[in-house]
């Protein structure tokens, strides 16, 4: 069997979604990827994937570009002849959706996630909305990772075909595997993972670091993530200031998590976010805003603490309720956070629930074959 994956970039595909792609080429399939090239490429073409370079503008919005984009799949479509096309990420599962509509291909579309052209009212999002409806109009199954994305979808009658609940891309329990409490005789360390961009809550957390260091010096802030917006001078200046420290981009997460006391991330909203899972199934606590795509992550006061998006003084007050836990309070929500991915995210279930689609797919397309061939 030959199966497709359109995504936008390396990074995602391997860190969140290898062990699927491991499995389905164990079951002796033919597994095709198509995404820009990064320096991702490599690790996925050395566990069996076969890479086709497809040029991607994550958040352009230029429409001839972006109609070059579905022609190309179209044309991929057509080259590789997959029997199933599996999308993530907002422009494959528009145009890859409307691509495999036109072709003919099942396919099974994942929403990671609403994101910012969604999320904020006016045209670009009723042009969003329009263009959804067309990708996922035929799909086989849509995939979602929060209830709140999937009623916004049926509410809004974007979605007509079978739909999914799946725990986000769940998290490796042995990759992000429990690991000891640190002390916190010195210090109490926050980390942030993820985007440097204001949709992440970026300019929240640096107001907060600045209030709450004036009254905790010990606190330490620690921020891991890419710049995709024009955060770079500021980021100097906080740094210089010794309110924040700013790591870049590592590809080593889990080893920062270790040192961690607790992950905080003041997203504006999320798919299902996977900093706070592989936090959590470490066994760090996670402070997360209230909504949707972070709640599902955490119990309040059980696994972390949960502050409202877009709000400096909530924010600060869930840190500094936690910078005042007793120490085995800071561990035992850590503690509390492992179990709870235990029983709710294991990455299993998400890899489980695709190869049942897969399956139905392929037993559809083998019957229709079969009374074909009768007729």
């Amino acid at each position: 069997m030959r199966i497709l994956v359109l995504a936008n970039f390396g990074m995602g595909l391997y860190n969140f979604r290898k062990e699927l792609l491991e499995e389905l080429i164990k079951q002796d399939n033919e597994v095709y990827i198509s995404l820009p090239d990064d320096e991702y490429v490599p690790k996925l073409e050395k566990i069996g994937c076969k890479f086709i370079d497809t040029h991607l503008e994550r958040r352009g919005t230029n429409p001839l570009t972006d109609f070059k984009l579905l022609l190309n799949y179209v044309g991929l479509i057509k080259r590789v002849k997959p029997d199933v096309v599996l999308t993530y990420t907002i422009k494959p599962n528009v145009y890859g959706g409307i691509a495999c509509s036109i072709t003919k291909t099942p396919y099974i579309t994942n929403i990671t996630g609403l994101g910012t052209s969604i999320e904020n009212n006016g045209l670009i999002q009723k042009i969003t909305l329009m263009l959804y409806k067309l990708g996922l109009r035929k799909a086989s199954c849509v995939f979602f990772q929060n209830q709140a994305n999937r009623t916004f979808f049926e509410d809004n009658r974007i979605v007509k075909s079978k739909t999914r609940l799946i725990p986000g891309s769940g998290v490796n329990l042995e990759q992000h595997k429990s690991e000891e409490y640190p002390m916190c005789d010195d210090k109490v360390r926050f980390l942030f993972i993820g985007r440097i961009m204001k949709a992440k809550g970026i300019e929240e957390l640096f107001e907060a670091a600045k209030l709450v260091k004036e009254k905790y010096p010990h606190v330490q802030f620690d921020l891991i993530g890419g710049t995709e917006e024009n955060y770079n001078k500021k980021l100097d200046e906080l740094e210089r200031l010794d309110l924040i420290k700013y790591h870049g981009r590592q590809d080593d997460v889990h080893s920062f998590i270790k040192k961690s006391h607790a992950t905080i991330l003041p997203s504006y909203h999320e798919g299902l976010a996977n900093v706070l899972l592989e936090s959590a199934s470490s066994g760090r606590p996670v402070l997360a805003s209230r909504v949707p795509g972070c709640i599902e992550t955490y119990e309040d006061g059980l696994t972390g603490f949960g502050f409202e998006a877009m709000n400096v003084d909530s924010l600060v007050n869930a840190i500094i309720k936690f910078v005042n836990l007793p120490y085995y309070e800071k561990r035992e929500m850590g503690m509390a956070g492992r179990r709870k991915m235990e029983n709710d995210f294991d990455r299993n279930i998400v890899i489980n629930a695709y190869l049942q689609e897969i399956n139905l797919i392929i037993n559809k397309e083998n019957y229709n074959e079969s009374i074909r061939e009768v007729s």
